[in-house]
């Protein structure tokens, strides 16, 4: 284990930006989930489309892929990365009243995209949230985390 295992703070510890330019560039993949419950006539409504707003869905997976695309910009520490792929997948769960999402990202550098694959699913299920909060205030988001990531000096991980 390293001497300062919270590498987002210096020997004064102070708040940095970690230094990757000495990593090696390697294909960096993460994939991230959560949820958003609701109530059964929500969840009707998104799945027919006849929400006032729209195709909620279709909305919220370009949110999440600008999510993930704008992580950076949210996240103070994280770096700039040129993704090279962003899936957003959802799945609707009529028994639970939910609709999972699942978030990949993918890019070739130094550092990885993990954050970038979670944002992309708070975002998703965020945008789900403000477009059907008008008339289902009580949904609730959870259990957001990452499912896998893979590339670089720690190599591949998956959730148990």
């Amino acid at each position: 284990m390293p001497a300062n295992p919270l590498t987002h703070f210096n020997s004064r510890g102070q708040a940095q930006m970690v230094d990757v330019g000495e990593k090696s560039e390697t294909r960096r993949q993460a994939s991230a989930a959560g949820s958003i419950h609701m109530q059964a006539e929500t969840l009707a409504l998104i799945v027919a489309g006849s929400t006032s707003k729209g195709d909620v869905l279709g909305v919220a997976r370009i949110a999440a892929i600008q999510g993930a695309k704008r992580t950076s910009e949210l996240i103070p520490l994280c770096h700039p990365l040129a993704l090279t792929r962003v899936s957003i997948d959802f799945e609707i769960d009529a028994p639970a009243g939910a609709v999972h999402c699942l978030s990949r990202a993918e890019c070739f550098g130094r550092t990885g995209v993990e954050m970038e694959a979670l944002c992309a699913a708070s975002i998703g299920l965020l945008t789900i949230y403000d477009m059907c909060k008008s008339i289902d205030r009580g949904m609730r988001i959870e259990g957001i985390r990452l499912v896998e990531k893979s590339g670089g000096k720690s190599g591949h991980w998956v959730r148990d």
